[in-house]
């Protein structure tokens, strides 16, 4: 897809990475619609024509309403991304019910609710471009957080159950995959050992414009699997050549980082 003209809704865009995809796909032409809890007006602002929404993706109340408005904004969308998420939780024994909840509503059921309204417009149109961030976790495991892991995994699955059922019909779909960046979700301290310290020592930590021109181009190539850090291929591999010592390493990389 040639992001010139394009209509795009991108959640989570008032800071980080959401933040530099709509920079990055206003300066590649899109019309560019911002929408987050806070901040999407003030990133808005600073694009020429760009529209600010305040949007809780919580819901799928929430998420109706904020297409609605970005189709009443600028038109039909053409690009979807879904980008806003959470990093909340650790074990399961000191995870409460609404941190569950709430890791499910924004990192995965926002996906769907989304797609839910998107999907029936792209499918008459016969195009449309389904995008979401995920993480490497959704890929390997997030020591250290199990609702991250869960959720991160079924936004990868949504997303290949995407490609499958509706690849054929016009819809494409990516699915980001990161490892570190330097966002403020990386950069949360709880005064203790964390798996942000684990993902901050297993490679370089890059900058949300670097991910962002990635993405770009990988939208261009119409790419699945979007990942900024080669090495989480090789982990892919490794995992899948040898799951038991895989496992057996992450154990150990969580005994040397946590109980440091």
């Amino acid at each position: 897809m040639d992001l010139d003209g394009k209509t795009t809704l991108i959640t989570g865009g008032g800071r980080g990475i959401g933040e530099a995809l709509a920079r990055r796909f206003h300066a590649g032409g899109a019309s560019v619609v911002v929408a987050d809890l806070a901040g999407a007006q003030d990133v808005a602002a600073q694009l020429d024509g760009a529209v600010g929404l305040s949007a809780d993706v919580s819901s799928e109340a929430g998420n109706v309403a904020m297409i609605d408005a970005a189709v009443e904004a600028v038109g039909p969308i053409d690009l979807f991304f879904a980008n806003a998420g959470v990093a909340e939780g650790f074990a399961l024994d000191d995870t409460d019910e609404a941190t569950w909840e709430r890791s499910f509503a924004i990192n995965v059921h926002a996906h769907r609710w989304a797609a839910k309204r998107l999907v029936p417009d792209w499918l008459e149109r016969g195009d449309g471009y389904f995008c979401s961030t995920a993480s490497a976790a959704g890929l390997l495991i997030q020591i250290g957080s199990v609702p991250y892991t869960l959720t991160k995994r079924a936004a990868v699955s949504f997303a290949e159950w995407m490609a499958v059922t509706y690849g054929d019909r016009g819809i494409k779909v990516s699915c980001l995959c990161p490892q570190g960046v330097r966002t403020a979700m990386l950069d949360q301290t709880t005064g203790a050992p964390s798996g942000a310290d684990i993902v901050k020592a297993a490679g370089a930590v890059l900058e949300p414009a670097d991910v962002a021109d990635i993405v770009a181009q990988a939208i261009v190539e119409e790419q699945f699997l979007i990942l900024p850090h080669p090495e989480v291929h090789r982990y892919m591999q490794h995992k899948a050549a040898d799951p038991a010592r895989w496992l057996a390493g992450m154990r150990r990389l969580q005994a040397t980082v946590l109980n440091r």
